[in-house]
């Protein structure tokens, strides 16, 4: 039979697990410009030069927010030759962060 202690660990332990789910989750978009982005990529898929207009970052950090973003599964890239264009979207996994958004967006507005 456990003991109280051992009981606790396990609901301690298990606590912890839900939080580092949420702590991962938002170190995965967290970041300002990775938001930003992604809030953009929402509206659909747009091209590089594009998302640098809307989000008013510069190119070295687009890019960089764009890879992270491709390596976390949430940001497609597809390249097209003729013209050399890059166009960016919302995978499966990062679109389910779009009621996400809408509810951040409602918090925001009513407690910022």
């Amino acid at each position: 039979m456990p003991s109280t202690l051992e009981r606790f660990e396990t609901t301690v332990e298990e606590q912890n697990a839900e939080v580092c789910a949420v702590v991962e989750a938002v170190g995965q978009i967290g970041s300002q410009w990775r938001l930003i982005v992604l809030h953009d990529l929402a509206d659909g898929e747009q091209r590089f030069n594009e998302l640098k207009r809307s989000t008013s970052a510069n190119s070295r950090t687009l890019s960089r927010v764009l890879d992270d973003l491709q390596d976390a599964g949430l940001v497609d890239r597809r390249v097209e030759n003729k013209p050399l264009t890059t166009h960016y979207s919302l995978t499966e996994k990062g679109f389910a962060l779009c009621p996400v958004f809408t509810d951040l967006e409602e918090w925001a507005d009513e407690w910022l």
